[in-house]
């Protein structure tokens, strides 16, 4: 009788359990296949993760399986959940849960594959590609289809895009041009099957692709294709993983790559005035003269734009959160940390400290020796009532909090959500870019530029007249340039010496653990060389040089009953 080892889709446990199959069931309790079975006196779904384990129990003392629901994922994936579980220290069972289909597929259809190679493709692409994969830096306007194209005629090919609404417009050109497209999770069962494109969204990495020949992640830099969730895995990181299992090449595409993109493989870019063409026209608006704490950030630039009523302008500036600007009210200088650079806040007790490394000192400034500062941090919906006296026309305020599709209006204001709820603009005006440049995240200057980048597609290329105003009062920063200049290989060699030095990813793993129970959990850590685990009172952090010997040595861990605990490798804030 067969044996299977199974999994369950119950929260707390990650343990296996072996059941008997019964003979009716045998076509179909496959390894990967999604069942239901008995455990504690109830039926709980699960994953067939092993089939006639050497260490499985005697078949007549096993309970047998309920049912099989249906298909689930394939060898290769489940192989590949047992990685992710160790990479970013989580349950498996929530990657095997992204494996699956949404709902149950009984029979998996026939394949649909053409086998068509498809013009235009990208020699850039192309040569990357034959190459083993390597990253594609493209302006914001460019076309990503013919990078596809290019991995298409290798074979089955995987797509990634940041959005689902992204997927289903790509995913209808590529059928309108003549090839078999899979969008999921929709179509899993026919990705399953066999088609010539997979494409998704996040959790596309982890679609059925049969006989996979290339994958291609489009804008590789953003953030939403990585879970904010826990564990917080990252789709770029893991196709990249499969697609080296798979012997397939990977090919990342950005406007902006990430520093994790650029070690990953060679880069290729265009021609300095091809790429130049497919930025917008950007203004820097040098404030470093100004007494923030008297000046609106309405400057005269900007009044420009938001009284010419024939252009659609949209202002940012995103005032939630902790980090707060303080400016030395006596040299007008930036407030910032001595040893990691970043943005410091005033406490309670009259001290200056660094969220991003926990510094602290006096409220001196190191500039000139004053202790007085301004908090720069003017709200939205004061903004909105300035803009709209400027302007002399309705301005409509966007949030995160506020509806997917804002009022029509001439003029915007709201948080970096108004890039995602505004259908196009003439200007994109950033009131304080400095917040972000300055953020206390080891990522602020990709994800700085990353937010540009969103911009740049709203108000489109030189051509098409847009503009991009930076308001800053640290004109010289690389991000400004890069901006400035349309190179973002501007911010690369500062943020590589830095993360080099600190030892931040990707030249280091890194793990934030916190939530209730945190306490007790990282105390039952055991001690391993090589990784070192500080913090106290609920929030700690864990670094090591190698992620999977920083994920394996979390995971021995015990989670205490009743903890909720939150574990971000990698964390993306």
């Amino acid at each position: 009788m067969t044996v299977a080892r199974v999994l369950p889709d119950v929260t707390g446990l990650d343990k296996s359990f072996d059941y008997v199959v019964p003979e009716e069931m045998a076509p179909t309790a496959v390894l990967g296949a999604v069942v239901r079975i008995e455990l504690s006196g109830r039926r709980v779904g699960g994953w067939i993760v092993e089939i006639d384990p050497s260490d499985a129990r005697p078949a007549d003392t096993l309970k047998p399986i309920a049912k099989v629901t249906g298909v689930g994922p394939s060898a290769d994936l489940l192989a590949l959940t047992e990685w992710a579980a160790v990479r970013w220290a989580g349950r498996r069972r929530h990657f095997l849960g992204a494996a699956s289909p949404d709902r149950a597929v009984a029979l998996v259809p026939a394949s649909q594959r053409t086998g068509r190679v498809v013009e235009p493709r990208s020699p850039a692409s192309t040569d990357l590609l034959a190459r083993g994969g390597g990253v594609l830096r493209l302006p914001p306007s460019s076309d990503p289809k013919p990078a596809i194209m290019s991995a298409v005629a290798l074979g089955p090919t995987l797509v990634l895009v940041p959005a689902v609404d992204q997927a289903m417009l790509i995913g209808a050109a590529l059928r309108r041009a003549g090839l078999s497209v899979a969008v999921v999770p929709n179509e899993w069962a026919a990705a399953a099957g066999g088609v010539d494109v997979v494409i998704g969204s996040r959790l596309g990495a982890w679609a059925p692709c049969p006989g996979l020949a290339a994958v291609v992640v489009i804008d590789e830099h953003d953030d939403a294709l990585q879970d904010e969730g826990s564990p917080t895995w990252h789709a770029r990181d893991l196709v990249i993983e499969r697609g080296r299992r798979a012997g397939a090449p990977v090919l990342l595409v950005s406007p902006c790559p990430t520093l994790a993109a650029l070690e990953f493989g060679p880069l290729v870019r265009p021609p300095v005035e091809r790429e130049r063409a497919g930025w917008p026209i950007v203004d820097v608006i040098d404030r470093s003269d100004d007494e923030p704490w008297k000046r609106s950030p309405v400057t005269s630039k900007l009044i420009e734009h938001l009284r010419d009523h024939d252009r659609v302008v949209v202002c940012v500036t995103n005032t939630p959160g902790r980090a707060r600007l303080l400016a030395c009210r006596a040299c007008r200088a930036i407030t910032r940390c001595e040893r990691c650079d970043a943005a410091v806040v005033l406490t309670d007790d009259e001290r200056l400290a660094c969220p991003r490394c926990e510094q602290g000192r006096p409220p001196v400034c190191l500039e000139c020796g004053a202790g007085r500062f301004a908090n720069l941090r003017p709200g939205v919906t004061r903004l909105r009532e300035e803009l709209e006296a400027a302007a002399g026309r309705p301005v409509v305020e966007v949030t995160g909090a506020g509806p997917e599709r804002p009022a029509d209006a001439g003029v915007y204001i709201g948080t970096e959500a108004v890039l995602h709820r505004v259908g196009r603009a003439d200007t994109v005006a950033f009131l304080d870019l400095d917040r972000e440049l300055l953020a206390p995240r080891y990522r602020a200057a990709e994800q700085t530029l990353a937010l540009i980048v969103r911009a740049a597609r709203l108000v489109g290329p030189r051509a098409r007249g847009g503009r991009l105003l930076l308001q800053t009062f640290l004109p010289h920063h690389e991000v400004v340039q890069a901006a400035l200049l349309a190179d973002p290989g501007r911010i690369v060699d500062a943020e590589r010496d830095q993360r080099r030095m600190l030892g931040l990813p990707p030249f280091g793993a890194l793990a934030e653990i916190e939530g209730a129970g945190s306490d007790e959990f990282v105390a039952s850590i055991p001690a391993v060389a090589g990784v070192m685990i500080v913090g106290a009172t609920g929030r700690y952090v864990a670094r090591a040089d190698d992620w999977m010997l920083l994920g394996a040595t979390i995971n021995q861990g015990v989670r205490p009953p009743g903890a909720r605990l939150r574990i971000a490798v990698d964390p993306p804030r």
